[in-house]
This record gives structure tokens, sequence and C-alpha cells, in this order.
């Protein structure tokens, strides 16, 4: 059995995740390298991790969640959410 893909996003960032292949999971290292708060709500990414993310978000392969909707999102809308969240 296939381990379901997933990436969810809340307030501008990320909040979870499922199934990473190994090198989402090398770009997730480098989002959390230098540490975030405990909760998705208090992270405030700056220009450096939002461009990680977006990268992420271009090799992701599977569903991309908006947690606030609960819709499934493209990779372009997911990378203008959390590009313009703070903005």
């Amino acid at each position: 059995m296939t381990k379901k893909k997933n990436l969810t996003l809340k307030w501008g960032t990320i909040k979870g995740w499922s199934g990473l292949s190994e090198n989402s999971l090398a770009i997730m290292k480098r989002f959390f390298e230098d540490g975030v708060p405990m909760s998705a709500m208090c992270d405030h990414p700056d220009d450096n991790r939002v461009s990680i993310l977006c990268e992420l978000i271009d090799q992701f392969e599977g569903e991309i969640w908006n947690d606030w909707d609960g819709v499934i999102m493209s990779k372009d809308a997911a990378k203008k959410y959390v590009a313009e969240y703070r903005r």
C-alpha cells in the first residue's frame, strides 16, 4: 500500500505533511533549519523560508491542502498563498 502524499498549509506556512519523498524531506530540513515556533499560527516565514517553501511546492507530487478552506490547491495557488499571506 502506498502512503498518500499531502502537504497541509495554514497561516501561510506548513501545518502538516505525510508521505514526503527524500527530496521533499531534504527541502523541509532546510525550511526548519533555524527552528520554528511550536505552532504554525506563530510561524512568520521570512523571504528566504518562503522561497524554500515555494521550492518544496514546485517539486511536490501530491495533494496540497489549504486547511482554512478545506480545499486542495494547485501548485500556483499554494505558492501565491504562502508568498502573499503576510504581505
